[in-house]
């Protein structure tokens, strides 16, 4: 009896509301609750509650003033002050993206955090409850106190329920680990993905990063995170800081369904005519010939590739100061010859309805970008690939971003190579098509962290995975792994067969789901998964859907349902998986939304679907 009554007792100590709050906002289904108040230094304090059941513990806010006395900074000493409220409902269509049309739905508060007799607030906390999640920033409104605004550390804290375990990783393209937030050894890259003792989801992350540093965050105390930025930042007012986001979720696959939160929180698009931007598949021209580009192009036109991508080398040596990205120099490194005719590649994959990426390198970038890029427009070059670009600092975030913005003016689409990840950008300047942030198969990642990657790094956006597809490459994945993982993952810029050229391409009837493959989408569903375990995800273009499931290193059978499809529709479906000896083979059904489908999965292994309409006949 002793046991049950405090078992009783301690349930309701962790249920109950932990923060006498002053201020709150819901969302609008009523779920979600962000809490304020101050505690007894005045450092804001919130918290987030679904229904009645804490997901973040009360929590302190602030951001340390550069180079502030103690009691100088803006993170204690506050009482709160006016609050301004307003709702919005405004769905919106992108550009391109995981869905067609993005719903967009908060209430939102404004708060005046006021210090001693001030009567004009220098700083705001902005907050904004969606039934997805969480998010708020600091804001600095035009004020003759405070014009210029230096900051040398963020004190954003999430203080998390004992027992929370974090897909834990260091870099934008290490691999991830399930831990206990204790078991940290280093600052952790964001997003982060939450499991919560009682089986909730959390994800941490940030949206609308354009002129501020990039944040990690650190472990603090045993369950409590706190923001830890990359440098220190100076802007001027009216100025506000990135979103912190927490969406919140009771599976995780909901995670990936919401991740249109992050885009929410940025601008609206800013270029009028988006009619020259285009999605598509991508193939790297490796032997920076005129003779392989050519081919390469035949064999695009073939598996409906659209982009032919001209890595480093073609302008010399990438990593020299003085390289010129203004001139065609091939690096005898990646060809003895030297053969590139680089205008007539161009012309001949524009002749055959390609188009054409060039890749440079951050030196030549930083040093060439505004004659380079309308150089390239005027050679008939469609998009570049930024490499090795600096990320982190405020310098160089904001360096970034203005980049992008060049390359719309010039009508060049952007996908930044290395550590960059998104933040929502793409929907105020959807010319960035893409980043990398991740490791791909460049870097050899196991079958389990292609069961880790879409309820993570795919929170924050697109990613360049970098697919190959000759065995060595695959560290042990098997060939329909990755016709599945190409479906899983969003990448509007798809880049195929990494480190392939089409002579070493063989039995081409394997490879139909990727031809027919879209790379960008009108839904997108998870109708199952668990991080580090498994994934499913489907997707729809049009009437068609295309699915994708794998396994980690160990086989496993999975039930597919088709719950997703619409009622009253028979659907044919060409399943791609894998064979006895290491080939993909194709197998057809009939299914309907209340169609059960059991999939064997080899270790390390997939299966890839496309769902096509039948037409009934008259």
């Amino acid at each position: 009896m002793r046991l049950a009554l405090l078992a009783a007792l301690t349930l309701s100590l962790l249920l109950a509301p932990l923060l006498r709050a002053d201020v709150e906002v819901t969302s609008p289904d009523g779920r979600l609750r962000f809490s304020l108040g101050t505690d007894a230094q005045g450092a804001p304090v919130y918290q987030v509650l679904e229904r009645d059941t804490p997901r973040l513990l009360p929590s302190r806010l602030g951001l340390v003033r550069l180079g502030a006395a103690p009691g100088h900074s803006w993170d204690a000493g506050f009482k709160l002050g006016a609050v301004a409220r307003r709702s919005v409902d405004t769905p919106w269509r992108p550009t391109w993206g995981e869905r067609a049309e993005v719903p967009d739905h908060f209430n939102e508060i404004t708060v005046d955090l006021l210090r001693g007799s001030e009567s004009e607030a220098q700083l705001q906390l902005v907050v904004r409850a969606y039934d997805e999640g969480i998010a708020f920033r600091y804001f600095f409104p035009e004020s003759s106190r405070t014009s210029t605004i230096e900051i040398g550390a963020e004190r954003t804290e999430y203080n998390l329920p004992a027992g929370t375990n974090a897909f834990w990783t260091p870099d934008a393209q290490e691999t991830y680990a399930r831990l206990p937030l204790r078991d940290w050894k280093r600052d952790c890259h964001i997003p982060v993905t939450l499991a919560l003792p009682d089986g909730a989801w959390l994800s941490l992350a940030e949206a609308g990063l354009t002129n501020y540093a990039q944040t990690r965050l650190h472990l603090a105390g045993e369950d409590r995170l706190v923001s830890q930025l990359h440098s220190s930042v100076v802007e001027t007012s009216p100025w506000g800081t990135p979103w912190r986001v927490v969406l919140v979720a009771a599976q995780p696959g909901q995670l990936l369904e919401h991740n249109y939160l992050i885009l929410n929180l940025n601008p609206p698009c800013e270029i009028a005519d988006t009619s020259w931007i285009h999605p598509g598949k991508v193939m790297r021209e490796t032997t920076l010939s005129t003779a392989g580009a050519k081919r390469l192009v035949d064999f695009a036109v073939e598996q409906g590739i659209d982009y032919l991508h001209f890595d480093a080398g073609w302008y010399g040596y990438e990593y020299t100061v003085a390289s010129d990205a203004t001139k065609v120099s091939v690096d005898p490194r990646r060809n003895r010859r030297g053969d590139l005719d680089l205008p007539e590649a161009i012309r001949y994959a524009k002749a055959h309805g390609r188009r054409v990426i060039l890749y440079v390198n951050h030196r030549a970038l930083e040093r060439q970008l505004d004659v380079a890029f309308p150089l390239y427009h005027q050679w008939g070059v469609d998009g570049v690939k930024f490499g090795f670009v600096h990320t982190g600092s405020h310098r160089w975030v904001t360096w970034l971003h203005e980049a992008v913005k060049k390359a719309a003016q010039h009508g060049l689409v952007v996908d930044v190579h290395d550590n960059y990840r998104p933040t929502g950008f793409s929907r105020t300047y959807p010319n960035l098509l893409q980043q990398e942030g991740i490791l791909g198969d460049e870097g050899r990642p196991d079958a389990t962290q292609s069961t880790i990657y879409p309820f993570t790094r795919f929170i924050a956006g697109a990613a360049d995975h970098t697919y190959c597809w000759n065995e060595k490459n695959l560290n042990g994945k098997t060939k329909a792994h990755q016709l599945a993982l190409a479906a899983i993952n969003f990448g509007p810029l798809q880049y195929l067969f990494w480190y392939d050229r089409p002579e070493q391409i063989v039995n081409r009837h394997e490879l139909e789901f990727w031809k027919e493959m879209p790379t960008t989408w009108d839904d997108t569903r998870v109708p199952a998964g668990t991080p580090g375990e498994f994934i499913v995800v489907a997707r729809r273009k049009g009437a068609d859907w295309f699915v994708g499931a794998v396994t980690n290193t160990s086989a496993r059978t999975l039930t597919l349902g088709f719950d997703f499809l619409p009622a009253g529709q028979r659907f044919r479906a060409d399943i791609f998986e894998d064979g006895s000896d290491k080939t993909v083979t194709k197998r057809t059904v009939e299914v309907t939304r209340t169609t059960t489908l059991p999939i064997n999965l080899v270790p390390s292994g997939g299966v890839a679907l496309r769902l096509l309409p039948v037409i009934a006949a008259r």
